[in-house]
């Protein structure tokens, strides 16, 4: 298929397993994927990236599935030394895993551009499919909370997710410029997926970064959402919780909302099989179908079907 062209956007555990299932089918080859970097942080000096971190080790076959994010064998020598000099080490960050935060924090202070730094880490896992950033620039994720602000790993590690959030802010992003590569990517795309991640924290970090989000609403490319709910709740993270928070309900239609603007297809899970004629009297084509991935197959076979009904309802938009 080398006239298709298809752009993921991904967050987190549930962008890794699209990913992932994209890469085990037959348009592979086609897609280029947008990472979030906004739950990036530096801990012990070293500046560490989650989500890119995850994509990276997932689609080299180097995560750690049951926990579904780190390096698989870990050892953790390093942060137990560290707890015992009196450091805080809620943010469990494995000896392999150190690796990459050295290096990439080495090549961020010799000025190589974050986007590059990822290339280099994806040749190294041996990944063939392009990782892209939304910017090159820091933009980290706030979530405020009726007891202070937290930066995202402290309200989704170390808190667990508990505190009540009043609002997301993503600090940064007014002044960050969009990559030249993820806004070519957008506007020559035939179709963006977007992944069953985390609506608030994950994608709307990616459609923060100025630029990105009026790149998708003028492509001609076919829109489409996975819902990361399933009977109004997530497999991981606090989408369920965060979207409530905002004042949105934990459903299709609150995750619709977000993406309003340039959304043409939602899929979601067959447990919601009665909120699909909602959507489809908002102008949606809606793909009702299991969308829980576990395995291989799994993600592969729903990434599949994902793309073929993108794909033959854009040519009936066009038609």
């Amino acid at each position: 298929m080398p006239d298709l062209t298809i752009t993921l956007l991904a967050g987190g555990v549930g962008g890794a397993k699209a990913a992932e299932g994209i890469a085990a089918s037959r348009y592979a080859k086609a897609t280029q994927i947008i990472g979030n970097i906004a739950d990036d942080d530096e801990f012990h000096g070293l500046w560490v990236s989650p989500d890119i971190d995850t994509l990276i080790y997932s689609l080299g076959d180097q995560i750690d599935r049951q926990q579904g994010w780190g390096r698989k064998n870990e050892s953790h020598q390093v942060l137990n030394e560290l707890a015992q000099l009196g450091q805080d080490t809620w943010m469990t960050l494995g000896d392999l895993d150190l690796a990459t935060h050295i290096y990439r924090t080495e090549l961020r202070k010799q000025g190589v551009r974050a986007s590059h730094i990822v290339h280099r880490l994806a040749k190294r896992h041996g990944i063939s499919m392009p990782i892209l950033l939304p910017t090159d620039d820091v933009v980290q994720t706030r979530v405020r909370t009726e007891s202070g602000v937290l930066s995202f790993q402290e309200y989704f590690v170390r808190e667990r997710c508990q505190p009540t959030v009043t609002a997301v802010e993503y600090e940064g992003a007014s002044i960050a410029k969009a990559t030249s590569e993820s806004l070519t990517q957008i506007a020559k795309s035939d179709v963006i997926l977007i992944a069953p991640s985390n609506p608030i924290v994950s994608i709307g970090a990616i459609l923060a970064v100025p630029g990105i989000r009026e790149a998708i609403e003028k492509s001609n490319a076919y829109v489409i959402a996975i819902s990361p709910l399933i009977g109004g709740k997530t497999i991981k993270g606090p989408a369920d919780k965060m979207l409530t928070s905002m004042g949105k309900s934990n459903d299709s239609q609150g995750v619709y909302e977000c993406y309003r603007s340039f959304l043409h297809g939602f899929v979601i899970d067959s447990a919601d099989n009665e909120e699909a004629a909602c959507l489809e009297n908002q102008g949606l084509d809606v793909l009702v179908t299991p969308t829980l991935m576990n395995t291989t197959s799994e993600k592969s076979a729903l990434l599949s079907q994902v793309i073929e009904f993108a794909l033959a309802n854009r040519t009936k938009r066009a038609a």
